[in-house]
């Protein structure tokens, strides 16, 4: 049992950290918070959430470490650690946290979302493509479908992948995600139309996307229009001036376009 003073101590830093976080203080809120001299689990969990907040997920993944270690069922901090390390690149140990999230609660979608964005990073996509199928609520169905989608493309299922991405489309327009996505897949598949088409609609939403001029060049220098291409290739290089190849498409299709400007030599042909 803890000593009351430490423990009125402790509640009392929790308590002012909650009113100040509260208050969106958060800095003030997490200097609040010294040792607590013994583990309580308040503590760290309220300092690990005031630590995510605040972008410093390496000290909020120690934070809900500490709690998990001391309480391995607390599902809260388990899931929270996996969403740090998730946010932190650790894919293997993010999936194997959201798993033990998910032994406990099997129908938690949010954690099955996280696992299923893991197993994709870990070129896992036929444990990510099944995860992904598994989720059951309306408020995780679509995010599982663009992973679903995702898996599919990385399995080489493009047609389901595409017909995926277009479901994605109709519940969310402007999914910048979706829209690149296809893009890649109608460019494999050489459909120089729907490349074109989706690129135009990436553009739309976003007026510097370099994934959408990149698009739009491609389909140009495929079309042999090269003036089009320069002017793609000439915006690539304004947003993103340390992209090798559109740098080098620049100087093909302006060569391209040169040589086309250029007058024929007059004939010679009859003259004495």
């Amino acid at each position: 049992m803890l000593p009351a003073a430490v423990t009125n101590t402790t509640c009392s830093q929790v308590e002012t950290a909650m009113d100040l976080r509260s208050a969106g203080r958060l800095q003030e809120a997490l200097d609040v918070l010294t040792s607590p001299g013994k583990y309580t689990s308040d503590f760290y969990t309220i300092r690990g959430e005031i630590q995510f907040a605040l972008g410093r997920f390496q000290e909020a993944a120690g934070s809900f470490f500490t709690v998990v270690a001391s309480e391995p069922d607390n599902t809260f901090a388990q899931y929270h650690l996996a969403v740090c390390l998730h946010h932190l690149s650790r894919w293997a140990e993010a999936a194997q946290a959201f798993q033990r999230v998910l032994d406990s609660d099997p129908h938690r979608d949010s954690a099955r979302l996280g696992l299923g964005a893991c197993l994709l990073q870990l070129h896992r996509a036929e444990e990510a493509l099944a995860n992904f199928d598994s989720c059951w609520s309306d408020a995780a169905r679509w995010r599982a479908l663009f992973g679903k989608a995702v898996a599919l493309q990385l399995l080489g299922r493009s047609s389901e992948a595409e017909g995926a991405y277009q479901r994605v489309l109709i519940s969310d327009p402007k999914s910048e995600e979706a829209l690149s996505n296809l893009i890649a897949l109608s460019l494999e598949a050489h459909d120089l139309e729907a490349a074109a088409r989706f690129s135009k609609r990436l553009l739309d939403v976003s007026p510097h996307s370099v994934t959408a001029l990149r698009g739009l060049a491609a389909v140009a220098l495929e079309r042999k229009e090269y003036e089009d291409a320069v002017r793609y290739c000439g915006r690539i290089v304004e947003d993103a001036p340390d992209c090798v190849e559109a740098w080098r498409n620049l100087r093909f299709a302006t060569g391209r376009v040169i040589a086309q400007r250029r007058p024929e030599p007059a004939s010679t042909t009859g003259r004495k």
